[in-house]
């Protein structure tokens, strides 16, 4: 007969005295506080699953008993809840949401501090994280850290940690209850950019560019066609594999765990990006779930983003473009909502990647003077019904 596992534990202390159990749940792995106080037994949820702390923090709990003293409170941290959050809920999300989690963590436990209490947090705080991040600043000692960023990315990182907080409130403690009772910044306002940088290039633009990428290499080339042609993000474009492409059908899967907000979908290709697949394909022969793009160094990995970076600033040197903020790959998907303004919303959201049909009328669409003429010339009297 097989033997049940022992669930793992250490002790420390006198029985009946100061004794306190350290234990980890056979299922989670969480590790827990079991001692008594005045008679009654208590169960503490520590919230990591680190062994050496969890014994550190009982030998704490032990002594204290010892004195007589009460056994100190545990409370959630920002280290603990975002241990929690980036080994539990991350791993879950898309490579760049991954990277937006370890990055607002990281600037969050900066600023204040590893050790401090999450129930603490407060207004005061949301709105010091937003004036040192515009100053570029992490407030220690007035020394600044990095370059003073905009409203959006700040906006950004708020948004991953209020996500982190609402997580918390629906997260167990393994004893019935929530890691947290409430989220501290809860209505509270995000930041709002007074004058977004979101040029679109033209047609003419992208031509230059076209013709430029020849000089580039043939993978320069393909990355400007197919993000052109698909209107998709330089992200997901990146990171497509010869799998995802339905010649036959004429199709291409863009991939969830590829996208940054985790939709999977499949649309047409476009004709001049399905010729611009053929003609690669002949020049490399590869298949499966080979990389269309291959990192040059190492062709079992996708092509970097600091090397698309370096090839849309190369583009733009040799099509004579001057270079203005805002203007980088992003600006062909502005390009491709703009020119495809008159398709239905929904069509269009799908066609895109864009889950949300206002995203796509804030932040994509500009006005454009021929759709403006052309429903000028369509412009019909209003007539009353009957007459």
């Amino acid at each position: 007969m097989t033997q049940a596992k022992r669930r793992w534990s250490y002790s420390i202390g006198e029985r009946g005295r100061n004794r306190v159990r350290l234990f980890e749940h056979p299922v989670t792995r969480g590790l827990f506080l079991e001692l008594y106080d005045r008679g009654q037994r208590t169960r503490i949820a520590l919230g990591h699953h680190d062994r050496e702390a969890g014994k550190a923090k009982a030998e704490e709990v032990a002594a204290a008993l010892r004195r007589g003293d009460p056994p100190p409170a545990t409370e959630l941290t920002l280290q603990t809840l975002f241990d929690n959050y980036v080994r539990e809920v991350t791993p879950r999300k898309s490579a760049s949401s991954q990277q937006m989690d370890r990055h607002a963590a990281s600037l969050f436990i900066e600023m204040f501090g590893s050790g401090r209490q999450v129930r603490t947090l407060s207004r005061r705080d949301w709105e010091a994280f937003i004036a040192r991040r515009r100053l570029g600043s992490d407030g220690r000692r007035g020394k600044v850290r990095g370059r003073p960023v905009r409203d959006r990315v700040i906006a950004q990182n708020l948004k991953t940690i209020s996500a982190v907080l609402n997580w918390a409130t629906m997260a167990g403690d393994g004893l019935g209850g929530y890691l947290l009772e409430r989220n501290p910044f809860k209505g509270l306002p995000f930041p709002v950019e007074s004058s977004p940088r979101r040029p679109m290039l033209t047609e003419r633009q992208y031509q230059a560019m076209l013709t430029a990428s020849t000089t580039l290499g043939p993978q320069a080339e393909l990355a400007l066609i197919l993000t052109h042609e698909t209107g998709h993000r330089i992200g997901s474009v990146r990171l497509l594999r010869w799998s995802d492409v339905g010649m036959e059908k004429r199709t291409i899967r863009w991939r969830g765990e590829n996208d940054k907000i985790g939709f999977e979908h499949v649309t047409p290709l476009p004709e001049p990006a399905l010729l611009a697949l053929s003609r690669y394909r002949k020049t490399t022969g590869a298949i499966g779930d080979a990389w269309i793009l291959p990192s040059p160094e190492d062709p079992s990995a996708p092509v970097s983003r600091h090397l698309t970076r370096d090839w849309w600033q190369r583009l733009e040197q040799l099509a004579e473009i001057l270079h203005e903020p805002g203007l980088g790959w992003h600006s062909l998907r502005r390009k491709f909502a703009t020119e495809l303004k008159q398709t239905p919303l929904k069509d269009l959201c799908y066609l895109g990647g864009w889950k949300e049909p206002q995203t796509v009328l804030k932040c994509y669409q500009r006005p454009d003077e021929l759709t403006m003429r052309e429903a000028l010339a369509g412009r019909r009297p209003i007539r009353a019904f009957g007459g």
